[in-house]
C-alpha cells in the first residue's frame, strides 16, 4: 500500500485528541481500514520525519442516519493513536487557525 494512502487525515478538533497531544505526546489519525500498525508507523515516520514509539488502532463504528423514512449507515473507519518520541512534535497546522479565531 502506498504511504500517502495510509493516513487519510489527522483528527485535530477533539478534546481527547488535544489532551493526548499535550499530555502524552500522542496524535490521532484516520487511517485506511486495511492498514496495519507497521504500515501506519512507517507512514508517520516518513511523512512527518519523527520517531514513533507506539501505535494503537481501533475501528470506529459508523453511525446510523435517517433522511425522512429512509435509513442508512455510515461506513466504519479506523482510528490510529500514534505516540511520538519525547521532545518531538508533529505540526498539524491547527495552531494558525486557533490564533486567528482569538481576534
Amino acid at each position: 500500500m502506498q504511504i500517502e494512502r495510509i493516513i487519510r487525515r489527522p483528527l485535530v478538533l477533539t478534546e481527547k485528541g488535544n489532551a493526548l497531544r499535550e499530555g502524552e505526546n500522542k496524535y490521532l489519525f484516520e487511517v485506511a481500514r486495511d492498514a496495519n500498525k507497521q504500515e501506519i508507523k512507517l507512514a508517520v515516520e516518513t511523512l512527518f520525519k519523527v520517531s514513533v514509539v507506539g501505535v494503537n488502532t481501533l475501528i470506529v463504528r459508523g453511525r446510523l442516519s435517517r433522511m425522512g423514512r429512509g435509513h442508512a449507515k455510515r461506513q466504519n473507519w479506523k482510528k490510529a493513536i500514534v505516540q511520538v518520541k519525547a521532545g518531538e512534535t508533529i505540526d498539524l497546522g491547527g495552531s494558525a487557525a486557533e490564533e486567528g479565531s482569538e481576534g
